[in-house]
């Protein structure tokens, strides 16, 4: 497992640490038909994390520690990463506070280099974990969640189905549970999160075209390098299909204005904070700048804007071969 430094071309605001994900099968799933929901809630979790779990007072049976639990969390992380160490504290007073006594149950799985570094790291939780020997299935809930970075939250609802890989974001943002558990909303609910943001007039600006979020700040190297690109992609042509609207990440006024007097597209007005917040977290905006390809009702297109309008800077295959 080795450190990651994030991709030159994007400013990442979040610390993590990357981790390689080895190319295992997923597990085969169990046969049989359930007889109860209690049954298939069971034969999922112990698919999932086998057949006992650590807790506390030591090994105890997978369907019996997650029995009756309304979210489980599986929290990947490591005591030799230091966003690790520095999230799960927090986490920690989270659990205690909050998320326990609302039925959810966090998993801990290690990525630790050895078995004296996870048990010490592990003295520190107050959760359950997968036991460190298993690195099987350690390796295979890499793969099947796609963990790129750590540390990385997962919330799974009853049945073990996923709700959201996001979740360290979505805590962060809700350390008292409010939105538990966080499910994300629909196409229909950030449709309207896009069109409440942005306001009447900016929506009417559009005059019904397809357009894209332009999330970037002067302050960015990688942005004031891809903005005059994108800028000279929209004069020549891509502004036949869609219109652009640049959401600032800048820290005051002045800096916007500089920065939008470069840009020949629609801009959300910089004072609108709380708008652009909700805009980044429908998103998942972790990184800038970022480009977010929207049908005009505000349906989702495509979150990888940047990548396609590089290929297809004229949108000559936009909106179908965007998707």
């Amino acid at each position: 497992m080795g450190c990651g430094a994030s991709a030159s071309t994007q400013f990442n605001e979040a610390s993590s640490f990357e981790k390689p994900v080895c190319g295992v099968p997923a597990m085969d799933v169990v046969q049989g038909s359930p007889v109860s929901m209690k049954t298939a809630e069971s034969s999922a979790f112990v698919e999932l994390f086998g057949r006992e779990l650590l807790t506390k007072q030591g090994l105890k049976p997978t369907e019996e520690v997650l029995a009756g639990k309304s979210a489980i969390g599986i929290y990947f992380s490591a005591h030799w990463c230091p966003p690790c160490r520095g999230f799960t504290p927090q986490l920690a007073d989270m659990y205690l506070k909050a998320f326990r006594s609302k039925g959810m149950e966090i998993v801990f799985v290690s990525g630790d280099q050895d078995g004296a570094s996870f048990k010490s790291y592990y003295d520190e939780m107050p959760w359950t974990a997968l036991p460190y020997e298993r690195r099987e299935l350690q390796e295979k809930l890499n793969t099947k969640y796609q963990v790129q970075g750590i540390p990385s939250l997962v919330i799974l609802d009853p049945n073990g189905n996923t709700i959201t890989t996001e979740g360290r974001k979505a805590v962060s943002k809700d350390p008292t549970g409010q939105a538990y558990p966080w499910v994300p909303p629909t196409a229909a609910e950030k449709a309207k999160i896009v069109s409440d943001a942005l306001g009447a007039d900016l929506m009417e600006k559009l005059q019904g075209k397809p357009f894209g979020l332009y999330f970037s700040a002067h302050w960015c190297p990688p942005c004031r390098g891809f903005t005059p690109k994108l800028a000279e992609f929209y004069k020549d042509g891509l502004k036949e299909k869609m219109e652009i609207i640049f959401v600032s990440s800048d820290r005051d006024q002045a800096s916007f204005n500089e920065y939008f007097n470069e840009m020949p597209w629609l801009a959300m007005p910089f004072e609108k904070r709380v708008e652009k917040a909700a805009l980044s977290d429908a998103f998942g905006i972790s990184g800038i700048p970022s480009f977010v390809a929207l049908n005009a009702d505000g349906t989702v297109i495509t979150t990888d804007g940047r990548r396609h309008v590089m290929a297809d800077p004229k949108g000559e295959h936009f909106p179908t071969g965007w998707q």
